[in-house]
């Protein structure tokens, strides 16, 4: 491993990090993240392929090449309890205690995340992921947010407990591999 690929593996410990310690709903961490080093970017990369071809979704296959690229990869998701509280509405359900009855015990067999959701507790992900990205800039390293690498780390039951991931691939190189990719 050269210095570059270790550093981008510092900076990936040093986004989840970010993301842990980003403004949580009632400070309620609902939070999971995992660190994927080099050796483990292959089976991810299979994974999202395999998603891309049974599904015919061209961008996992593009997504996929990214990830076989890539130093390191960081994956966030949010765990389906316990819910903000608050009884809020925003996931559909006039209460949490009703949306929580309404979690079928297995995934629906096409579905690449489950749900519903606390709308409260995707926020609190979607800030995590932006607190996670800042710090990758603040360290000049590139990245991605991506859908398609989060369904395949729920494929792999990398993100356990959770029903929702996101990953955010990382690379140290004289051009970004994330920008001008091809269509899809």
């Amino acid at each position: 491993m050269n210095d570059e690929i270790a550093a981008v593996e510092t900076v990936a410990g040093l986004m989840a990090l970010s993301a842990r310690t980003a403004p949580k709903a009632r400070g309620t961490d609902v939070l999971v993240t995992r660190v994927v080093k080099r050796d483990g970017l292959p089976l991810l990369a299979r994974t999202m392929r395999s998603i891309g071809d049974a599904r015919g979704i061209g961008f996992f296959l593009r997504d996929a090449a990214n990830v076989e690229q890539s130093d390191s990869c960081l994956l966030l998701g949010a765990r389906k309890e316990p819910t903000a509280g608050i009884d809020c509405g925003g996931c559909g359900f006039a209460t949490c205690a009703a949306m929580l009855k309404f979690l079928p015990a297995s995934p629906a067999e096409k579905a690449p995340m489950r749900g519903p959701n606390c709308a409260v507790r995707m926020v609190d992900l979607g800030i995590a992921i932006g607190s996670a990205v800042k710090t990758a800039q603040i360290h000049n390293v590139d990245n991605r947010v991506m859908y398609s690498c989060g369904v395949a780390a729920l494929t792999l039951g990398w993100l356990e407990e959770c029903q929702v991931g996101y990953g955010i691939p990382l690379k140290a190189a004289g051009k970004n591999i994330f920008f001008d990719r091809a269509k899809v």
